[in-house]
């Protein structure tokens, strides 16, 4: 895992780039949170969607509920990067239309858009 600073409108973001699955459980997200907080501690997270297993972006599974809830309660500001066109499930889209509509949690298309918006709120 490789965690760049980005520092936007005087605003800290960390942006994680991975090879590896980062959240594939409860657990793994929280220790993403411990992690990020302790070495950068920054409140605001970039993560491709590559880096999360596929289990979250299927939601009958209720992992993408879980792990995004922690992250609201941690006040942790999350936007994840990539093509979530690929998804066919109406749910899905709706989730991440109303996610997208919030202050917390994003799921946008660029590394920049991400830093942009994370950057404004």
């Amino acid at each position: 895992m490789k965690t760049e600073v980005i520092n936007k409108n005087n605003v800290d973001i960390a942006v994680i780039n991975s090879e590896d699955i980062l959240i594939k459980d409860l657990q793994s997200a929280l220790d993403l949170i411990a992690t990020v907080g302790f070495e950068t501690g920054c409140s605001r997270i970039v993560i491709n969607k590559s880096t999360i297993c596929e289990e979250f972006f299927d939601l009958k599974t209720r992992l993408a509920g879980e792990v995004l809830q922690k992250f609201i309660n941690y006040n942790i500001k999350l936007a994840i990067v990539g093509d979530f066109s690929v998804y066919s499930s109406k749910s899905l889209r709706d989730f991440i239309y109303e996610s997208n509509k919030g202050k917390d949690i994003f799921f946008l298309p660029t590394e920049h858009e991400a830093v942009d918006k994370l950057s404004q709120i």
